[in-house]
């Protein structure tokens, strides 16, 4: 597992704050505090701390910051009982979202703030969660190897001309399930297990890596496509290492199913605790990452797709062009995630 770890935001403040205090209404002092949200996370990126920093200069909450993997802060909470601290949880992927709420982890809540800046389909239909990012799971591809007339959906990933050419990473990440799952929604359990059989007889080796590790090994030779995340191609672009530039310049981007539902859409999102002890101060802290300041904060932190419509994005994500993206609610491929995961084993993806 990995290692725990523990941090704390007060009140200094600064000018995001104080634009989120405009919007919201809301007039705190932000030198004294008014109490502690207790958030677990196991999004793992230190941008993410100017949002926590910036509710607490906002509100006067304190941020007290626990973080690990997804997993780990599940099964802390579940053994932590109603003596959690925990008052909200941020993770990523709506399945492992669904996993908490199904383990009966989190509470719904309403919020007119909540309703109003996030889209129906990026968020639990009762409330329990509540999507803050986008991250789109596209195809990349060599530039010298496949002429990108040639690509078209995931669906046709399955095609013999694609024998031996397919790379991705293990069927145990729940990105890749979130992504049958979908598959699932769209053509049921027998057509989504042809599939996987079918995609599975076209890699080009056994999945190993993350989403990074696929797109080098689309430049190196060792594949032709790589199912990946837009944000890990961006991480590449702006990095400075030559080797970097090297896979930048040989890979390609591709936005598959243009032509019917859309790229896959899969999130990083936030819940409110069943046992929260600090409701109020839970609720006001997702409504503040759902501001237009926060959700630029984390457009061009991690170089995600904001769920707020209007806000900008990264510059280097911008780039990589337009598309429309599959709206399909993301409580649906997080429900779906335990029958994808079994359909990925019997069709051989390891």
């Amino acid at each position: 597992m990995g290692k725990m770890t523990r941090r704390v935001f007060i009140a200094t403040g600064s000018a995001l704050a104080a634009a989120t205090v405009g919007q919201f209404g809301r007039r705190a002092n932000a030198q004294q505090s008014r109490g502690v949200v207790n958030l677990y996370s196991s999004r793992h990126y230190d941008t993410d701390d100017a949002l926590y920093q910036s509710f607490a200069e906002a509100t006067g909450f304190r941020v007290n910051l626990v973080e690990a993997e997804a997993d780990q802060l599940i099964e802390r909470i579940k053994s932590e009982g109603a003596n959690s601290p925990a008052d909200v949880l941020i993770t990523v992927d709506a399945g492992r979202l669904w996993r908490a709420q199904e383990e009966g982890l989190l509470q719904p809540i309403r919020s007119s703030v909540l309703d109003s800046a996030i889209p129906g389909y990026l968020r639990e239909p009762d409330g329990h969660w509540f999507g803050l990012t986008k991250r789109a799971r596209v195809l990349f591809y060599s530039k010298e190897r496949v002429n990108p007339a040639d690509l078209s959906t995931y669906e046709d990933l399955t095609n013999s001309k694609w024998r031996g050419k397919i790379l991705t990473r293990t069927s145990t990440h729940v990105y890749n399930q979130s992504l049958t799952g979908s598959i699932l929604h769209a053509h049921g359990p027998r057509e989504t297990e042809a599939w996987v059989r079918g995609l599975v007889a076209n890699f080009a080796r056994q999945p190993e890596g993350n989403d990074t590790a696929q797109i080098r090994a689309v430049a190196a030779g060792q594949g032709d496509i790589a199912i990946a995340n837009t944000y890990y191609l961006a991480r590449l672009v702006k990095s400075s290492e030559p080797a970097d530039q090297d896979v930048v310049n040989k890979v390609g981007i591709f936005f598959p199913n243009q032509r019917d539902r859309g790229v896959h859409i899969n999130i990083s999102g936030a819940g409110v605790l069943r046992t929260a002890k600090n409701r109020e101060g839970a609720i006001r802290f997702i409504e503040h990452l759902a501001s237009p300041q926060a959700q630029e904060v984390f457009a061009k932190g991690n170089n995600e797709y904001p769920v707020l419509s209007g806000v900008a994005l990264d510059s280097v994500v911008a780039g990589f062009g337009s598309f429309r993206e599959d709206n399909l609610n993301a409580a649906i491929y997080g429900r779906n995630n335990a029958e994808a995961l079994r359909i990925m084993d019997r069709g051989g993806w390891k």
